[in-house]
This record gives C-alpha cells, sequence and structure tokens, in this order.
C-alpha cells in the first residue's frame, strides 16, 4: 500500500522557501510570508499564476493585531489575484493542517499546484501576551493566568513520567533520572542546530549544561529547564504541492508517501499523560499508508517544543516501547550518526518555534534532506523520512513520510 496505490496519483513537493528563524525585528509577518513564497514557486520552476490554491498555517491567538491573513502571500504577485487562499489553525501543528489541506485539495483534483506557508510573528508581542494565546491551546488554562505557562503543562507530563519510569530511567544509565535524559535531548539538538542556518540559536551548550541547574539555565517549571524549552520565534516556510513536476525546478521534487491525522481528548482527565496516544496513531495512519514500519525510515523531524515532547516521541512512534525511550538516547539511536537521526535541524529546541511554521519548516527540511541540499545538515543516503508536528499536549496530531525519487 502506499498514498500513489491508494489515490491513483502523486503528491509531489516541488520547490520550497524557508526564512531566517528568530526575533526578527526588520520583518513583518506580510514580509516573511511574501519572502517563502516567492522563493518556493521560484524553485518549483512555476510561476505565480501557476497557482490554483493556497493555504497558510498561523495560530495567531492575539499575538498579532491582523486576525485574518489569507490573502496576504496575494501581495506577491498581481498574477495570484483571484486565488482561493485560506487560513488553517490547530495550535502548534497549524502548519502541517496547512500541508494536509494542501495534499487533500491535489487529491481530490480540485487543484494541480497548491501553495502551503506557514508563518508567526511572536515576538512583536509581550511576553504576558504570548504566554496568554499559547495558553488558548490548552482546555483547563485557557483564559486563566499562569507563573509557567505552557511550560507548566509539559512539566506535569515531565512529573508523572518520572514517577511512572523513573526506575527504569536510572536503569538505562541515568544516574540522575529524567533531567540527564532531557538534557541529553536538548544538547544534541543544540549540537545539530549548529549546523542549520536557519535556526535561532547557534551555541553548542554541552550535556553537562543543559543537564544541570544553574543561574544561566534556572528552573522554568520544575522539572524543566530554560534548556528545556523551545524559545518564541518568528520565521515562515512554505512549500509547493503538485501532480507533476515542471521543467526548470531548482532540485528534483519529492514524493509524499503516506500521512496521518488524529486528535485526542481535550480534557486532561481522559488522556493518560505519560502516552501521546492519539500521536501514536497518527503514526500508524502515515506509515500504514505509506506501507512500511518505523525501520523503513532513514531520519525524522518531531515536535520537541519541549525535551519530554521528543522523549515522548520516541516511544510514539514505535522506535522504543513506552516507559523506555531514554534507551534510544542512551545507545545512540537518535543521534545523527544513529540508526534513526531525530531532529538534525536542531529541532524546535534550537532551530527555533514560530508556531505556524514549524510543521511547514519541517517538511521543507526533511525536502532538503532528501534532495540532498541540506548543506551541514546533510545525511548521508537519506532517502525516506518522517514529519511529527503536534498542537497542545498531544492533542492535534499530524505525521507525513516523505521519500526521494
Amino acid at each position: 500500500m502506499s498514498l500513489q496505490n491508494q489515490f491513483g496519483k502523486d503528491v509531489l513537493l516541488t520547490g520550497w522557501g524557508h526564512s531566517k528563524f528568530g526575533k526578527l525585528t526588520d520583518e513583518t509577518l506580510e514580509s516573511l510570508i511574501v519572502q517563502v513564497s516567492a522563493e518556493a514557486i521560484q524553485n518549483s520552476g512555476l510561476e505565480p499564476r501557476d497557482i490554483d490554491e493556497i493555504y497558510l498555517g498561523q495560530f495567531n491567538s492575539g499575538m498579532q493585531p491582523l486576525g485574518f491573513t489569507s490573502s496576504l502571500a496575494l501581495q506577491l504577485s498581481q498574477d495570484l489575484a483571484n486565488v482561493p487562499a485560506t487560513r488553517t489553525e490547530n495550535a502548534c501543528a497549524s502548519g502541517s493542517a496547512a500541508f494536509q489541506q494542501g495534499v487533500k485539495s491535489v487529491l481530490a483534483g480540485t487543484a494541480r499546484n497548491v501553495l502551503v506557508i506557514g508563518a508567526e510573528k511572536m515576538t512583536d508581542a509581550g511576553a504576558d501576551v504570548v504566554g496568554a494565546a499559547l495558553l488558548g491551546a490548552s482546555y483547563e488554562m485557557a483564559g486563566k493566568s499562569s507563573t509557567t505557562g505552557f511550560t507548566g503543562l509539559f512539566a506535569e507530563v515531565a512529573k508523572h513520567y518520572e514517577k511512572r519510569y523513573g526506575a527504569g530511567i536510572e536503569g538505562f544509565g541515568f544516574a540522575r533520572g529524567l533531567g540527564d535524559v532531557l538534557g541529553s535531548v536538548a544538547a544534541k539538538n543544540h549540537h545539530n542546530g549548529m549546523d542549520n542556518p536557519y535556526a535561532q540559536m547557534h551555541r553548542d551548550f554541552g550535556e553537562e549544561f543543559c543537564r544541570t541547574v544553574s543561574e544561566k539555565n534556572p528552573i522554568v517549571a520544575e522539572p524543566l529547564r530554560r534548556t528545556d524549552c523551545s524559545p518564541v520565534s518568528d520565521g515562515a516556510a512554505a512549500v509547493v504541492l503538485s501532480v507533476g513536476p515542471a521543467s526548470g525546478a531548482a532540485t528534483e521534487p519529492v514524493r509524499l508517501a503516506g500521512f496521518g491525522h488524529a486528535n485526542g481528548f481535550f480534557p486532561t482527565d481522559r488522556r493518560d499523560p505519560t502516552e501521546f496516544a492519539a500521536t501514536r496513531v497518527s503514526w500508524e495512519r502515515a506509515l500504514g499508508m505509506a506501507g512500511i514500519g518505523i525501520e523503513g525510515l532513514d531520519f525524522a523531524e518531531v515536535h520537541d517544543c519541549f525535551t519530554i515532547a521528543e522523549l515522548l516521541m520516541y516511544e510514539s512512534m514505535g522506535l522504543t516501547p513506552r516507559g523506555e525511550g531514554s534507551r534510544a538516547v542512551q545507545e545512540g539511536w537518535v543521534y545523527k550518526d544513529g540508526k534513526l537521526p531525530i531532529n538534525v535541524s536542531g529541532g524546535l529546541k534550537a532551530k527555533g518555534h514560530p508556531v505556524g511554521a514549524t510543521g511547514v519548516s519541517q517538511h521543507v527540511i526533511a525536502a532538503m534532506q532528501l534532495t540532498g541540499t541540506a548543506g551541514g545538515m546533510q545525511l548521508p543516503n537519506a532517502r525516506r523520512g518522517a514529519v511529527q508536528n503536534m498542537g497542545g499536549v498531544g492533542i492535534a496530531n499530524y505525521v507525513s513520510i516523505l521519500e526521494s525519487i
């Protein structure tokens, strides 16, 4: 089984664009969207007049005063006048929501070329506004005040996880328990981010710094330290989805082999805090459509908004059994030279997390890997990779399986 066998056509990623991530004081949401859209269309070998539909992933939630942004990409060219454009929102998975809507338009035959954009401008807003906006993705905390924000929600996940599996973690060689594992995950991603020219953070902190609470690495919400948290970011990314390649494209296209989407229950009392159950289902659906198992992947870009999220992802994707995610770190499986490199881009942790841009950025980074154009991030012989993007605490879950042609 494959997407092509199931639907009778291919969906190809034919061009892409990516901005720098970080505090981009000289850019606006509009300028970022226009920049990456122009890059993606040009690199696809198409012209603006060839675009049949546009999807824009953006969370916003009050971080920008303009709440109606679907037509911003049209600023690129008069030739985009009257092109259908829709904004999608699914918390931190807004970018992948846009991507999958674009995929479905191509599969439905209503569009031959779809421009998918993910964008967010977060740093214009104050910390209190950003914190309240992100808490809008929590069933219990939306509209309420909090000193720890969304970090506090994932800190609770970490506490439950350590209570249930702490002894096993120490058995895998992490004498100080979960904190050491999460510190290793953070250090890995910061080290990888050094090779990513788009990354917000270019600093290789090392394991000891990331594992240790200090004045420069304080606790944000026990047990999560500053190095366990992704930063507030600006940025954008775009990709063109097509039924076939165009002459003049900058690279070979990348094929979508499978995709999955699953939403979990919103109230915390309806979910096991130590398992992202709907995330696991999204992986099963994507891998099943692609007709492969986890062993068929050469790399994955996963949603590490907090280091505990990446650890749970190892288990949700089937790399390890539940409670044994630390084994993937201890045995080196998820490092750049391991059997399944995870977040060679630096992940959200080092690359940055402009919320609506993240899912599209992950697809762009994966496409670069699969076309041998990832520069210092490049893995040898990368033929098939996965993208996993998540909104909320395991609520909205998207997985894509991409392969080179």
